[in-house]
């Protein structure tokens, strides 16, 4: 007779200890396991995830690290860690915030190209830390989360007049332009937010959390979630929101992450149905044609071209949280076909950011992980073959 799960891992873990039972509950991800054979270098440096060829950026990493801790993927979660710390924050997590950029220079030198940091990869590489350590019980993950959070509080959160805390996207560059500041929706996931404010209570997070729901508010009347929001001081106590003086109106490739992260979001979250509910243009967008356009105006609700096959896997679980079952299907058999063809050879091979769209998307439909009400990471593996059983 078989013995469940559960007992059987927890006999493994009393017979060889916890390393050893640990590879034994590693979860089974094939999309995860094709993604680091054919991104994720063995020193766990991930490439291609920017648009400079042999470059990487923080966010790359930082999704990495993520990945690895959803599939319960000890080594390589300690190899792109080891990496990402080494080479984006000279090892010192207590006062170096990520660069966002590291690659070969024109001096043909391998090292950080811009040391500027990307706060919503910052937020990712604080998230899978603290669950890292919560998960594992390594203390050690945790330190250098609060480390790091330490520096995002103090580089990346300004107070803006009449609006309070706000992430910026980087500690450069996003802030007093002719006192405007611009700030992209994307960066700042509701389940992040939360776990972040469990953590650190006395903290801007949740009233960063709050500020999702008003940048979409403020985004227009279609519907549709904006790449880049403006804000404008009007006077030491006053402000409004504009268009951003960079990418004006659109709503495309930051933007999509917008839908994901709200359909991601625990439906017990008091912001999870408003924000649902404020979203409606990219379902009616989408509902027209079957498919969702790659850019929108969220001013004007016009939409234009055709969008890769990631957009369709980062709205599985949108579609799935707002009860439309018709539209989650095509995006789900667009996106999986997409990998499964590259998979069989029989089609080219995705993008890093399609692929990587597509593997939060359909790893959170698919039950490897959820986020709690209160952000805690739920993997597959937890309730399964938990790697903290006594």
């Amino acid at each position: 007779m078989k013995l469940p799960v559960l007992r059987l891992c927890a006999g493994l873990l009393f017979m060889v200890g916890g390393t050893a039972a640990n590879a034994a509950c590693t979860a089974e991800w094939p999309y995860w396991q094709r993604f680091a054979q054919h991104w994720v270098q063995p020193d766990g440096r991930v490439l291609e995830s920017s648009l400079e060829k042999n470059h990487s950026t923080s966010e790359g990493q930082s999704y990495a690290l993520f990945f690895a801790l959803v599939a319960n993927d000890q080594a390589r979660f300690e190899t792109i860690w080891r990496w990402s710390r080494e080479n984006l924050m000279g090892n010192a997590p207590q006062t170096t915030l990520p660069a966002w950029l590291w690659g070969q220079g024109k001096d043909g030198v391998w090292k950080v190209q811009d040391a500027n940091s990307a706060s919503d990869a910052d937020l990712w590489f604080v998230y899978a830390l603290l669950e890292g350590a919560r998960l594992w019980q390594k203390p050690q993950y945790r330190d250098d989360a609060l480390s790091l959070l330490a520096q995002i509080k103090k580089q990346e959160i300004t107070e803006l007049p009449g609006l309070g805390a706000v992430l910026l996207p980087g500690p450069i560059g996003f802030s007093h332009i002719g006192h405007l500041w611009r700030i992209n929706p994307s960066y700042q996931p509701l389940p992040l937010m939360r776990r972040l404010a469990a953590v650190d209570p006395k903290g801007p997070w949740n009233a960063i959390a709050a500020h999702t729901a008003t940048l979409q508010d403020e985004a227009g009347d279609h519907g549709f979630a904006a790449d880049w929001i403006g804000y404008r001081a009007v006077s030491d106590s006053a402000g409004l929101f504009a268009s951003d003086p960079m990418k004006g109106d659109s709503g495309s490739y930051d933007a999509i992450r917008v839908y994901l992260w709200a359909g991601m979001t625990h439906p017990q979250d008091p912001l999870a149905k408003p924000l649902l509910a404020s979203l409606h243009g990219m379902a009616r967008a989408t509902a027209s044609t079957g498919l969702p356009p790659e850019k929108v105006n969220v001013r004007n609700g016009s939409t234009e071209g055709q969008s890769p096959s990631g957009f369709s896997g980062a709205l599985v679980p949108y579609f799935r949280a707002k009860g439309q079952p018709w539209l989650e299907e095509l995006q789900d058999q667009r996106a999986r076909a997409a990998i499964d063809q590259w998979i069989a050879g029989t089609g080219p091979a995705p993008f890093y950011y399609d692929y990587m769209l597509s593997l939060f998307g359909l790893g959170w439909a698919d039950q490897y992980y959820q986020f709690a009400a209160d952000g805690r990471l739920q993997p597959r593996w937890e309730s399964s073959c938990s790697a903290t059983a006594p």
